[in-house]
């Protein structure tokens, strides 16, 4: 067994230095990874930047609902979150934590 694995570990170190090597097919002039630049107009025709938004949006996405809080309560303490998807959320968060 440890006479197939040596042979085995030989043969790839001797394939290694062949697959690493440069493509023959390929011609001296071609592009690689490193040459290949863009300009900043044509980079910025397929990123865009996401508007501004206003303060009504900004403040929700910094704040969470009060119905989001009690989901997050309820999946944190794993009981409740089994319950939940036994018998619903609501009926699971009232069990544990009182009326909301």
């Amino acid at each position: 067994m440890r006479s197939l694995l040596a042979l085995l570990i030989v043969t790839l170190a001797l394939a290694t230095p062949c697959y690493c090597e440069k493509d023959p097919k390929d011609p001296p002039g071609s592009p690689n990874a490193a040459s290949i630049k863009i300009t900043k107009e044509v980079a910025n025709a397929f990123v865009k930047r996401q508007k501004r938004s206003t303060l009504y949006e900004r403040y929700f996405e910094y704040y969470k609902s009060p119905m989001e809080q009690m989901h997050e309560r309820c999946e944190n303490y794993p009981p409740c979150d089994y319950l939940s998807d036994q018998i619903g959320f609501s009926m699971a968060y009232n069990h544990f934590f009182g009326r909301y």
